[in-house]
């Protein structure tokens, strides 16, 4: 069995320093005035003899584990899933480890999740807070355990954030639609507290209520997507005057597609239709959908920029950075100016 490699190993095949090799592994080189030759020395050996750190060792003596706990609902929607790839290479340059987690919208799981976290002593924390957390982050918060939340907020949770214009973005895709000749528009969203899903109804009904229209709403106690269809097709079946729809998540707006098939309805000839979140599949509809498309990468780097700060800040502050970013209304084929020759 192959012996393992430890630091003094290395020290002493160099003739240096524990303390010299430790800093040069752990990228503290140039702070502490070491040479290139010396770093360049080190660095080959450690790739020679194929040295891994005892991470134990590591977070036994710095306090850290390098290691950031990562909660959404669903870690399978487009959306969740590109911010988990962006956030995964943005920690891995910085040394850190995600432990990648879903819910699956249940709040006793969630909690269960963040369990877990505490006992693995993870550095930090980032969270599109599930339902029913609030309590909880609230004690993480008091800890002064640094934690991110993105795509959700709660007004009365003192936290860094990142989030996005909801409002702002819905009322612009909803002004669209009126511009291009809709007068009759739907909102589909569901039944929630979550406070982005309340900032697009508002950026909707702020739209509708500007300009003197009716409001078609349909809000879903969303339980699964079968249900989902099932809704939508009763609401369009009753609501035929509807021209036009608005799908509050991407989830909800495949639904909604599912339920155009089952009652023959085509996209744009039958009822123009905008989503929420854009993602590949959208475009390959026909026609293509028009769809309000989040910055991931900008949420992500945002993200990644808050949490490193608290992580490597010398003293704790109770000053919390919250972003809201511009999304982009990425317009398709589904919303076509209405009656078009």
């Amino acid at each position: 069995m192959k012996k393992k490699v430890l630091l003094k190993d290395i020290a002493n095949q160099l003739n240096m320093s524990i303390t010299t090799v430790s800093f040069v592994i752990n990228g503290k080189a140039k702070e502490n005035n070491i040479s290139d030759a010396s770093i360049k020395r080190v660095l080959d050996l450690v790739a020679e003899l194929d040295y891994q750190p005892n991470s134990l060792a590591q977070s036994l003596r710095t306090g850290k584990t390098k290691i950031i706990g990562f909660l959404v609902d669903d870690i399978s929607e487009p959306f969740f899933s590109g911010i988990a790839r962006l956030i995964d290479e943005k920690a891995s340059e910085k040394g850190y480890k995600i432990l990648f987690s879903s819910s699956r919208n249940s709040t006793q799981k969630a909690i269960e999740l963040l369990q877990i976290f505490r006992d693995r002593h993870v550095d930090g924390y980032i969270m599109a807070l599930p339902e029913g957390l609030e309590d909880e982050i609230k004690k993480l918060v008091q800890t002064n355990a640094p934690v991110v939340l993105f795509d959700r907020y709660v007004p009365d949770l003192k936290t860094d954030y990142v989030i996005i214009d909801n409002q702002g973005s819905t009322e612009k895709a909803t002004q669209h639609l009126i511009d291009n000749g809709y007068k009759n528009i739907a909102f589909v969203t569901i039944e929630t507290e979550q406070q982005q899903m309340i900032d697009r109804l508002s950026g909707y009904e702020l739209a509708i209520s500007k300009n003197n229209l009716q409001m078609l709403t349909l809000k879903i106690p969303y339980q699964n997507s079968s249900d989902s269809i099932q809704k939508v097709t009763d609401f369009l079946s009753k609501e035929k005057q509807c021209d036009a729809i608005i799908f509050a998540a991407n989830y909800i707006c495949m639904d909604g597609l599912r339920a155009f098939r089952q009652m023959g309805l085509q996209i744009f000839d039958d009822l123009a239709v905008v989503s929420f979140d854009d993602f590949e599949l959208l475009e390959f509809c026909d026609p293509p959908v028009t769809a309000i498309a989040q910055p991931l990468e900008a949420i992500a780097e945002n993200i990644m920029k808050i949490l490193l700060s608290r992580l490597n800040a010398s003293t704790k502050t109770t000053v919390n950075r919250q972003i809201v970013l511009p999304a982009v209304l990425n317009v398709r084929g589904s919303s076509e100016r209405k009656n078009r020759l």
